[in-house]
């Protein structure tokens, strides 16, 4: 699985930010790792220099093995948290689009029960 990192140009710090970033997408989604092939993460400061409630948003998506990409979104006054929360978010969805995958090839296919050719 490979993570990709970006940011706007209000974010400083990208070089430590990005192996944050990193150990955090890997350590929420490791558990999927044989069905992820990318997660791109993107992190932006919506009032640039202003302070402001919930102004830090982390945009994940995760490309699954042939399956579209899936995306979460999550907002904080931090970059810590929104990133936190995005992850807890992503982990939560891959999840879920799993299981519904398995639930769908357990169902049993239905056939009809015919009698020399002719559905009953």
């Amino acid at each position: 699985m490979r993570v990709h990192f970006r940011t706007d140009r209000n974010i400083e710090g990208r070089e430590a930010l990005a192996a944050q970033v990193r150990g955090v997408v890997e350590s929420a989604v490791d558990r999927f790792n044989d069905r992820i092939t990318r997660v791109e993460v993107h992190l932006s400061d919506e009032n640039s220099h202003k302070r402001g409630d919930n102004d830090k948003r982390c945009v994940m998506e995760a490309r699954l093995e042939g399956r579209r990409p899936i995306a979460v979104t999550h907002q904080a006054a931090t970059l810590t948290q929104a990133v936190s929360g995005a992850a807890d978010k992503l982990a939560k969805l891959i999840e879920n689009t799993l299981g519904r995958l398995r639930d769908q090839q357990r169902k049993p296919i239905e056939l009809p029960i015919t009698d020399g050719g002719n559905p009953c």
